[in-house]
């Protein structure tokens, strides 16, 4: 679903991805971890059309980037630290804007499911700005897999939430992934990452520098993975 070969992005004369192999399977949920700096959200924004690759080559869904873009973003649901909502808008509103833009057919008996699914029905006629952070997160994710897409990325979801809201995020995202849904998550929640995930993907200095499936993890923890992966990196 996702197919990343010897991509470079450079800012000026700075390097940040220096040369990321990277494949998903259809249904996989990889945790890409890494330190700050790593360039886990430049390569999301790249997979997400946002930003250009300077060198390599990037299929997303079958489409490659950046030529394909327009249909990739079509096949794509992405979820980042902002909400990217209208706050003068009522939930419902918001879904409808975005269902329109994807030209969804049924429009508003799919705006009914997304708000069951992210457990807003009961506010969909609230405005968003009055919601939560946990509120907003979660209607930011039902814009997200409003069309169904093949793929998800999630840069850092959980950043600002409390407790109660990132469970509920964790409820979501285990419904997103139980649908088939092929999903890509930065985080720096290892736990977090551990419970949810079936494969993790260490992003170090630029380059991957470890992988391995829940399974493979065996007897150990993800976080001594993740230790062992930096300390090889170095």
């Amino acid at each position: 679903m996702i197919e990343v070969r010897k991509l470079i992005k450079r800012f000026g004369l700075k390097t940040i991805l220096r040369g990321v192999d990277f494949s998903v399977a259809p249904g996989e949920f990889v945790a890409l971890l890494g330190p700050n700096g790593a360039g886990k959200t430049t390569f999301l924004r790249i997979l997400s059309t946002l930003s250009r690759p300077s060198l390599g080559a990037v299929t997303v869904a079958g489409f490659r980037l950046p030529q394909d873009a327009a249909a990739v973003r079509r096949r794509l649901g992405v979820v980042s630290h902002m909400p990217l909502l209208y706050g003068d808008l009522t939930a419902e509103e918001n879904l409808r804007f975005f269902g329109r833009m994807y030209g969804l057919e049924m429009l508003a008996a799919r705006i009914d499911d997304v708000l069951e699914m992210v457990g807003l029905t009961a506010r969909r006629r609230d405005l968003v700005r009055t919601f939560s952070r946990g509120m907003q997160q979660r209607l930011a994710i039902g814009r997200a897999v409003l069309h169904n897409p093949d793929v998800m990325l999630f840069d850092e979801p959980y950043t600002g939430l409390d407790q109660d809201a990132s469970e509920m995020l964790d409820d979501v995202l285990r419904e997103v992934a139980a649908k088939g849904r092929t999903v890509v998550m930065t985080s720096h929640d290892l736990a977090r990452a551990e419970e949810l995930a079936t494969r993790f993907d260490i992003l170090s200095r630029g380059v991957i520098s470890a992988s391995v499936s829940r399974a493979g993890l065996g007897a150990n923890n993800l976080l001594d993975f993740y230790k062992q992966a930096l300390a090889n990196g170095q």
